[in-house]
């Protein structure tokens, strides 16, 4: 019986494999071995593609002759830093003795391509390969992915994916910096009065850079109104409260040009008017026209996708998706939490068969153990499969981010802001097998001298699972999620209120019934312009193509990949600062760009705008996922990108606007500070 070979994507991981292998190995240079047993690894990717001058020389050089460049068949690499590793691992994979290969690189499309770059180069042939698939780094998960390891053969359409993804990036990269730069790079380079000037594109990097910019010019050109509302102070038997003005068929200012909108006014004087009519003489007696009173159900939300976790962590932590990132990978090498790059926010029915096992190793999280332990002993984990929170249609690669129940010996060696971080993804799962939350709501319409005014309330009727979602480092809860945005002067929401005794003569208050008016005051207000991004409702608007939706229920409805990869979309943001295209504030993580990235935008919109489009960048990924699913096939794919580059390319070096962009240059150079 020949050796096996497992062949992880860094040295740590390698580490709990050969734990979980329990196999007495000896440390050799680059590898583990002992038995019928070899662990190995790579450092991240050991092989690269090549440039262009390796195909031909000349090409080492930049010129509009040599491109569109697109390759028949493309060229890789060893990357000279990890050749010595790679030389180890290519001799290990090769052996003689050696007959089943185990990969157990990142379960995602990125360990897919590592893998089967080093293969490729390797000459990897005639050997037994299987893919490990784990959702965490347990001992248990290990054992089980190494049992149920799969025929590498089975994952070639996401290899497929995973290699179309490089070669897109690389074609618009090599393609589109290069035509760009030698267009245009001469133009800029003057105009920021510097010796040159690259102008580095990308799919994914491009449309995120447009989407910042785009917002940026909107709140420039916002030009804010005035409105102004109309806000009355009520009386019923001792208690007061506030009533808003609207708009009813009944009011003399119906129809009328006066209004903003059904709440407010835009003519300061009619608003004035309209008062001094009411008001003549206080108190007023008003008449209930309408009351209605129900319940508001409000469930848990879903569990956390790597998007998800990203903005929670911008918000109460102000860290940047990167750090974040970093964080979550760090719990999950430290056994604390499933797989971090996931999209899914839900469980499998899998993982929902055994969820108690995760349950019952939250007992010993002090934190939370008091919600763990009335859950075990409640059962209220069964059926769990039959909800909302379990979904096998919902799920790709893997199910969403939760503690996996064990890892509690590596807590002290954390951080404060990844216990923090652990702490929020551990109350987020405990909270969907707790019930709903139940308001009472009431909401009023009055009516006083013809005009009508609203009032609504709520008041929480039931804590149901928001017991759970209070974070033990949070001064005050503001909502399930750990925060509320700032609300604009146009909204108004229902008064949560918690004055019962109001609360309770409200509930009782029947249709025709008399209200005291005491006073009737007028508020003044403003449009508000649109908000910047943060770093974390960024990394929310590339997962839903460009929207930047709010609502969490409306974002669990929305299909599709985005623009990037959960993977990717950190990394996408660090990579536009590094080029000082957007700058990133550090304590609010608010993004906003930069003289040179306005430029940049520019030059594309005016050549390639087609980067610009969110739509579209999310339409080439759902392609690769497309392909991984079987749906399509590489060369179809790959025709289309071939295509599309070479087009655009070629129309780019047949323009001729130079001058055109000297004039855009100088409208974004007159927001910045020379």
């Amino acid at each position: 019986m020949g050796k096996s070979v497992f062949i992880a994507e860094k040295p740590s991981v390698a580490q709990e494999f050969a734990k979980a292998l329990h196999v007495n190995l000896s440390r050799k240079d680059g590898y583990l071995e002992g038995g019928d047993v070899i662990v190995t690894w790579c450092v991240g990717h050991l092989v690269t593609m090549s440039y262009p001058e390796s195909y031909d020389p000349n090409l080492k050089r930049w010129s509009l002759d040599t491109i569109p460049f697109i390759p028949t068949n493309y060229k890789y690499e060893v990357l000279p830093a990890v050749k010595k590793q790679f030389d180890i691992v290519s001799g290990l994979l090769n052996r003689e003795d050696v007959e089943t290969i185990y990969v157990c690189t990142d379960s995602g499309r990125e360990g897919e391509y590592i893998y089967r770059l080093v293969r490729q180069e390797a000459k990897v042939s005639g050997k037994k390969e299987k893919r490990v698939w784990i959702d965490s780094q347990t001992e248990e998960e290990i054992q089980k992915g190494i049992k149920n390891a799969k025929d590498l053969s089975e994952y070639d359409n996401l290899s497929d994916a995973a290699y179309l993804r490089a070669k897109e990036d690389y074609l618009m990269g090599i393609n589109f910096s290069r035509v760009l730069t030698l267009k245009y790079g001469r133009n800029v380079a003057n105009y920021l009065h510097e010796d040159r000037a690259s102008i580095a594109v990308g799919r994914v990097m491009t449309c995120v850079l447009g989407m910042v910019v785009k917002r940026e010019r909107e709140i420039r050109a916002f030009i804010k109104t005035p409105f102004y509302r109309i806000i009355a102070t009520n009386n019923i038997e001792g208690h007061t409260f506030e009533s808003e003005w609207k708009i009813s068929e009944k009011s003399k200012y119906f129809n009328t040009p006066y209004l903003y909108n059904d709440k407010g006014f835009k003519d300061k004087t009619k608003a004035e008017e309209l008062i001094r009519s009411i008001s003549n003489p206080l108190p007023k007696i008003g008449v209930v026209e309408s009351i209605e009173k129900k319940k508001e159900t409000k469930n848990p939300p879903l569990l956390f996708n790597l998007a998800e976790l990203q903005n929670e962590c911008s918000k109460l932590f102000k860290i940047s998706p990167d750090e974040t990132l970093n964080i979550i990978q760090e719990l999950y090498e430290k056994k604390l939490v499933t797989y971090p790059r996931t999209d899914a926010r839900v469980l499998s029915t899998a993982i929902s068969k055994e969820i108690r096992k995760n349950i019952a190793g939250l007992t010993r999280f002090e934190p939370v153990k008091e919600f763990a332990n009335n859950i075990i002993a409640n059962e209220s984990f069964k059926g769990i499969e039959k909800t909302r929170y379990c979904n096998d249609k919902a799920i790709t690669d893997h199910y969403a981010i939760i503690p996996t129940g064990q890892g509690f010996n590596n807590l002290n060696s954390l951080s404060t802001t990844a216990l923090r971080a652990y702490e929020v993804i551990c109350r987020r799962f405990l909270s969907i097998f707790y019930p709903a939350a139940i308001y009472q709501k009431v909401a009023i319409s009055l009516n006083v001298d013809g005009e009508n005014f609203n009032s609504s309330f709520k008041t929480l009727a039931s804590e149901g699972y928001l017991c759970v979602t209070k974070n033990s480092f949070s001064k005050q809860k503001k909502d399930s999620s750990g925060s509320k945005d700032e609300e604009s002067s146009e909204q108004t929401e229902d008064a949560e209120t918690n004055d019962t005794a109001l609360f309770e003569v409200l509930k009782k208050i029947k249709k025709g019934a008399n209200i005291e008016f005491t006073d009737f005051k007028l508020k003044e207000g403003e449009t508000s312009p649109p908000k910047r991004y943060t770093s974390g409702s960024m990394i929310l608007a590339m997962e839903n193509a460009g929207q930047l939706i709010e609502d969490e229920e409306l974002r669990a409805q929305i299909k599709g990949s985005g623009i990037g990869t959960s993977a990717t979309r950190a990394e996408i943001l660090k990579k536009l600062q590094t080029k000082k295209y957007i700058g990133i504030a550090k304590k609010t993580q608010v993004i906003t760009p930069t003289l040179f990235g306005e430029i940049i935008y520019d030059v594309v919109a005016n050549s390639i705008y087609q980067l610009l489009n969110p739509e579209l960048t999310a339409s080439w990924e759902k392609g690769l996922t497309m392909v991984a699913n079987g749906e399509i096939t590489a060369n179809e794919y790959m025709d289309k990108m071939n295509g599309f580059v070479s087009r655009r390319t070629n129309y780019v070096k047949a323009l001729n606007n130079q001058g055109v962009l000297f004039g855009l240059f100088n409208e974004s150079a007159k927001n910045y500070k020379k």
